[in-house]
């Protein structure tokens, strides 16, 4: 029986020494298996198509019937692993808190532990007559995001 194990194996074994990374492999009841890849600069289709070869190549002995599909991680959907957030530093994100709170701004820094967010606030100095905007740091530990992705900007 082929369980996710031996496809991550595989997935990596085909990666390493790679820019790529692994973001997920997804193994259900009836045996489709879902491969994401991700990659700082996007994901090109005939590497996704050379992966498949390969986990179908190293599959072949098990046996099996099994639906393979190997793709990237799509742009515009939530993270899922740490490399994607490092890749994403320095650019706009979406986050949303899970305490309900949605922030949108740069990614700033990105550690294991936390990540920081510049976002935009209306604050009022000292002796002003009205709030300015201005960049705030918004520091957040990993198990208090619901989900962050990346902003498309079509400017």
């Amino acid at each position: 029986m082929i369980n996710k194990e031996t496809v991550e194996n595989i997935a990596l074994e085909w990666l390493k020494g790679k820019d790529y990374f692994l973001v997920d492999v997804t193994l259900d009841n009836d045996n489709k298996i879902s491969v994401e890849i991700d990659h700082q600069d996007g994901v090109w289709i005939d590497d996704c198509a050379e992966l498949s070869r390969f986990i179908e190549e190293r599959l072949g002995a098990e046996g099996e019937d099994y639906d393979l599909e190997v793709g990237s991680a799509g742009l515009g959907q939530p993270f899922k692993v740490l490399r994607q957030y490092e890749c994403h530093v320095g650019k706009e994100v979406e986050t949303l808190t899970t305490d309900g709170r949605k922030l949108k701004g740069i990614l700033k820094e990105v550690d294991a532990d936390h990540v920081v967010i510049t976002v935009q606030q209306k604050i009022k100095p000292e002796g002003a007559k009205r709030p300015k905007l201005s960049d705030v740091d918004i520091c957040l530990k990993m198990d208090e995001i619901k989900y962050t992705k990346y902003l498309i900007s079509f400017k």
